[in-house]
């Protein structure tokens, strides 16, 4: 039985002490009885202290991406080796802004998932279509080609580290909305995408997440669909009480 999740991508926010400060307060917040697995991706400079302050409880850390190399002469960038030394064990790999503002292609974010398999990491696989896609209606062409080239070589077992997250480009920051009937209707086909080549066990035991500006006011009914399993939250991860009202809303 596939997990609900609710994962938190906090960007480019946060400096050490305003991560204590969110990360204390979301322990204070959050329901520690439910099901729903947590996740929370802080800037990589407080990872370690993320990891260190949720320790004993039932919220995980992940990093916000990785490079795909073991090591070597690249400057500035995070290997999965590192992450592992600190206790990080789940990644976020091919967010649109990865892909939109540092231009990184289905080929790179690819390596990225063969390099995090290979070290036993869970992988948040996003991808998702722009407007001009959803406007050209070739939005559903779109994600089955980021699905089959970046993610669909890899082996059945390592389904099990893997968890999906559509992201709608169009519905974030545009003034556009997409309804949870849209939502609920992409991730159908998601599903049905990754049971033709994969099975149906393997189609019905993966999340997929919803990475299309969820909010406190429309949770709830985001979730209610069959094939929506959370959340992939951006700005409301940052407003411990948005975050908590999010979860409580699967």
């Amino acid at each position: 039985m596939r997990s609900k999740i609710v994962a938190g991508n906090w960007k480019m926010n946060k400096n050490s002490e305003e991560t204590e400060d969110l990360i204390n307060e979301l322990i204070d917040k959050l329901p520690t009885d439910g099901n729903t697995k947590i996740i929370i991706a802080p800037t990589f400079i407080n990872l370690a202290s993320a990891v260190d302050h949720t320790e004993f409880t039932n919220i995980r850390v992940a990093a916000q991406n990785m490079h795909q190399a073991e090591n070597g002469a690249y400057t500035g960038e995070i290997s999965a080796d590192m992450l592992k030394s600190i206790g990080v064990n789940t990644v976020i790999l091919g967010h649109s802004e990865r892909r939109s503002i540092f231009h990184e292609t289905d080929a790179v974010i690819s390596f990225k998932v063969d390099t995090a398999l290979k070290h036993d990491m869970t992988v948040i696989f996003c991808f998702g279509e722009e407007l001009k896609d959803r406007q050209n209606k070739q939005h559903f062409n779109i994600v089955e080609n980021q699905l089959r080239d970046g993610l669909f070589h890899i082996d059945k077992s390592a389904w099990a580290n893997i968890i999906l997250a559509y992201e709608p480009v169009w519905a974030i920051g545009t003034g556009e909305t997409a309804s949870p009937e849209q939502a609920q209707e992409m991730h159908e086909f998601i599903r049905e995408t990754v049971r033709k080549v994969f099975g149906s066990d393997i189609a019905e035991d993966v999340s997929i997440l919803y990475g299309g500006s969820v909010k406190p006011d429309n949770a709830a009914a985001i979730f209610s669909k069959p094939d929506i399993d959370g959340g992939l939250i951006g700005g409301a991860a940052l407003k411990a009480d948005d975050f908590v009202a999010i979860v409580n809303g699967i």
